[in-house]
């Protein structure tokens, strides 16, 4: 195990009825709010009118920020800091999924910031400060709402890039709040998540047993509850077991003391940058055939895999048999849920392969399960397609 240094401040408010704390947080924080959000479901499913009505109860004064993209855009994220600078916010309050509370993660480091808050996802510098931070989520999918990595898109330059911003001050979870999600958008939060535990249990790292558990259990989890939370939307337990599985896949709890790999990731940032594909379904499509590019540079952590999530039988196979049947399962658990398995399902073809393994690897190769160049990149996606 490598050394580490553990810290998670987000206040987490988890369970039926707990909309009713944002009162109580909201007279902590300050009078003046920016109230970000998507596009437009809190209206439709009346989650925006109780928000609202207890943003007033504790005598706040509401601006709003509407429209943040499901790839949010630095565009939007400017729009947000001058809101906030002109009308002097105390605190930010995102209300919906990761996206929702990606930009305002990047609002909140912006305000104080007098560089351009691009600086940030570019690696020029490193956020000193930020304005508070609430979340009401509304989608199970990225764990932003306990951590503080933020993910933006810069459409003019065709780059999304994330950033280490800062984390949310406390964050209110009511799987009665995903009731309504649609079926393509619960699909792709549970592709997100597992990718997320996928970046964080292929590694070299030895010795690290209570990890590896912990992140088995994360998938074996989402795999057993998914099909369940598709038949029923409605199911409470069903929704409550993703949304803490989401969380928990990436609040920081899995990657202590190991080496963690991201490249997949930076792949998916690089194609969502250019096509603007949702996130998740990227991630489906590319993580398989990234385990199958380099599963050989550990195949025993492939092959326990196979056996401990999948419940592959070992018995009568080579390594390289047993880490390839895992694969597959995770290929079919995919298609299986109504994830795209190829690019060719998002009309993606080979037209930009080169362009797209470029913007994967602006800094250098990626990834340190195996180091990545842009030409292993440009393989992989010739791999998708």
């Amino acid at each position: 195990m490598d050394n580490f240094v553990y810290h998670n401040p987000t206040e987490l408010i988890f369970g039926r009825g707990q909309l009713e704390k944002l009162k109580e947080k909201a007279a902590q924080l300050g009078s003046t709010v920016l109230l970000v959000y998507g596009g437009g479901s809190i209206k439709r499913n009346g989650l925006y009118d109780k928000v609202i009505a207890l943003l007033q109860a504790a005598g706040c004064t509401i601006h709003e920020l509407p429209g943040v993209e499901p790839n949010p855009r630095l565009s939007t994220v400017k729009k947000g800091i001058e809101l906030c600078r002109r009308e002097r916010v105390d605190w930010i309050l995102a209300v919906g999924g990761g996206s929702v509370i990606d930009a305002s993660k990047a609002i909140a480091v912006g305000v104080p910031y007098e560089g351009d808050v691009w600086d940030f996802y570019t690696r020029k510098a490193q956020p000193q400060a930020a304005l508070p931070l609430g979340t009401v989520l509304t989608l199970a999918a990225t764990g932003s709402e306990m951590n503080r990595g933020s993910v933006v898109t810069n459409w003019e330059t065709k780059e999304k890039f994330g950033a280490g911003t800062t984390f949310p001050t406390f964050s209110i979870l009511d799987p009665e709040n995903t009731f309504s999600v649609p079926r393509d958008q619960t699909v792709y939060g549970i592709c997100d998540m597992l990718s997320h535990v996928f970046e964080q249990y292929f590694t070299h790292t030895q010795e690290i047993p209570l990890q590896t558990r912990f992140a088995e259990s994360i998938m074996k989890t989402v795999i057993e509850y998914a099909e369940r939370v598709l038949a029923n939307p409605e199911d409470y337990d069903a929704r409550a077991t993703i949304l803490y599985c989401g969380t928990m896949a990436l609040n920081g709890t899995l990657p202590v003391g190991v080496e963690t790999d991201w490249a997949t990731h930076s792949i998916e940032h690089a194609v969502s940058a250019v096509y603007d594909i949702p996130h998740g379904g990227g991630l489906a499509i590319i993580f398989p055939k990234w385990m199958r590019y380099v599963y050989r540079e550990n195949v025993e952590r492939f092959k326990r895999f196979a056996v401990e999530v999948w419940g592959v039988d070992p018995s009568g196979k080579t390594d390289d048999e047993v880490a390839l049947e895992g694969i597959a399962a995770t290929e079919a658990f995919f298609a299986r849920i109504g994830a795209p398995t190829r690019l060719a399902d998002y009309q993606i073809g080979d037209e930009h392969l080169e362009l797209m393994a470029e913007k994967a690897t602006p800094f250098g190769p990626i990834g340190r399960f195996k180091k990545l160049t842009s030409d292993d990149v440009a393989a992989i996606l010739r791999m998708c397609l």
